[in-house]
């Protein structure tokens, strides 16, 4: 049945900004601090207190706008978004209008060839992305709840995705795209888990080839990007289950049960007449010139798929490989750094995308936390690639040093006595001796078993303890034979 219908997601994504400061006064945005003591009486709501808009967030909004190629709105304004919740003082948010400082921006992702029929990217539009401050924080226990306005007044850009997504897959990529895009500009720190990057979910489900859209449904606080792409698979599969079964879905808000793994509903969707939007009296209206517009332009640092297509070109490595490398600026920072040292970009990414992502996952952490410096990660390659170590030992002996800080490669080496043997005279010896050993493979090496060249190269490394040079080995093996 879902072979005759087709998902149409759109994500709003609430981008907490690095400010040191609140989006209207000058408590300080922070997290982690003892519960309601970083507020004042502006973003506490008391009467006569006014508000100042935080320049900075609007910097930050304008380079998020030039980075995904939107129009920057020369002239916006802030509008009062009315509702009572307990964790909101005021009675009402302060947010952008109709016109938001960031309009028609597009962020380009891999379009999910299920679903399209063919393979590449594709550009999911951003309509809009406005400036807001955030609401507090509120905690449920058994028998009482708790709020916390440390939070509230918190610099927030919203990105308004548009509908552009036809897959639970597409709008992961989309999400980790854009995740990926604010950490390298440097206005969000991306923590999911601390709620500085969360994401709404609006998705339908309509025939094939049919223009007009289904029944949206929100799907509220999904606060992982494995989380959003289960809900969505759970919900893409509940409004054709209910299409199919002659009625269809309800215009709801609903939230995603993780230890269930399905969706529940919240309450019905308001609608834009419910919030009794006015302008904010208290505010000017927001203007930017194109000088400061230029400026920050000429300030951004370099996009990750600029990067990307950098490092490609540059270090002569596949898409694939470029891709894995700057999903993370520290982490292709270090790529980069260590690439550049060694003279040997080609194995300096093999072995950011072999040990040292798997002694990252497995530490936890990240390769800022690892303990490896970039200098030490290319004075290892740089080892093998002279031949003082081989690619065995380096892996296997000297890297797991190397993480447990017994200095650097050069000195564990040489405690440890792990220099490769290179001298033609002992490697022969080895190879005489251990072909001595076993005549009857050797007989059958020599009559066509290839099969038993790993055998023997296999018993002439353990003779050699592991610290023989191996090509040399290929190669005594190939005339003693």
């Amino acid at each position: 049945m879902q072979e005759r219908y087709e998902a149409v997601i759109g994500l709003e994504v609430h981008v907490q900004l690095l400010t040191r400061s609140k989006m209207f006064c000058s408590c300080a945005n922070r997290y982690g601090a003892e519960p309601n003591s970083l507020t004042c009486p502006v973003c506490l709501g008391l009467p006569g207190a006014l508000p100042a808009l935080n320049a900075k967030a609007v910097d930050m909004a304008i380079a998020f706008g030039l980075a995904i190629g939107a129009n920057i709105r020369e002239k916006s304004r802030f509008y009062r978004k009315q509702y009572f919740y307990p964790d909101l003082p005021k009675g009402y948010q302060i947010t952008q209008g109709p016109v938001a400082v960031v309009e028609e921006g597009a962020l380009e992702i891999p379009g999910d060839p299920a679903v399209r029929g063919v393979e590449g990217n594709i550009l999911a539009g951003v309509e809009r992305a406005h400036l807001e401050e955030d609401s507090g924080k509120s905690t449920h226990e058994s028998k009482r709840s708790l709020v916390d306005l440390n939070r509230a007044g918190v610099p927030l850009l919203e990105i308004v995705g548009k509908p552009d997504l036809r897959s639970p897959k597409e709008a992961y990529d989309y999400l980790k795209t854009l995740h990926r895009l604010v950490i390298a500009l440097g206005i969000c720190d991306g923590n999911m888990e601390e709620g500085s990057f969360r994401c709404d979910a609006n998705v339908s489900v309509r025939p094939k080839g049919q223009d007009a859209f289904g029944t949206r449904v929100e799907i509220k606080n999904l606060n992982s990007f494995r989380f959003v792409r289960q809900a969505l698979d759970y919900e893409v599969k509940r409004h054709t289950e209910l299409i199919g079964a002659g009625s269809g879905p309800v215009q709801e808000t609903r939230g995603w049960d993780a230890g269930k793994g399905e969706t529940r509903i919240q309450r019905e969707k308001a609608g834009g007449a419910d919030y009794r939007y006015f302008p904010e009296p208290d505010l000017p209206p927001l203007e930017i010139t194109r000088a400061e517009i230029e400026a920050i332009r000429a300030s951004m640092p370099e996009l990750p798929s600029q990067r990307k297509a950098r490092f490609i070109v540059s270090y002569g490595l596949t898409d694939y490989e470029a891709d894995m490398l700057t999903q993370d600026r520290p982490f292709a920072d270090y790529y980069e750094s260590s690439a550049k040292l060694c003279g040997n970009p080609k194995q300096a990414c093999n072995w950011m995308l072999g040990e040292m992502s798997r002694a990252i996952n497995e530490r936890g952490g990240s390769i800022e936390t690892l303990g490896v410096s970039a200098e030490g990660l290319a004075e290892l390659i740089s080892m093998v690639d002279s031949r003082t170590i081989n690619l065995t030992t380096a892996k296997e002996t000297v890297f797991p040093a190397l993480l447990a800080g017994e200095g650097s490669p050069g000195d564990i080496v040489k405690k440890r006595g792990l220099a490769q043997i290179s001298d033609t005279s002992a490697i022969e010896a080895i190879v005489e001796e251990v072909l001595a050993a076993h005549p009857a493979q050797a007989s059958e090496l020599r009559a066509g078993n290839a099969k038993l060249r790993g055998f023997l190269v296999g018993r002439i490394m353990k003779a050699g303890k592991g610290k023989v040079n191996p090509q040399m080995v290929n190669e005594i093996l190939d005339a003693k034979l």
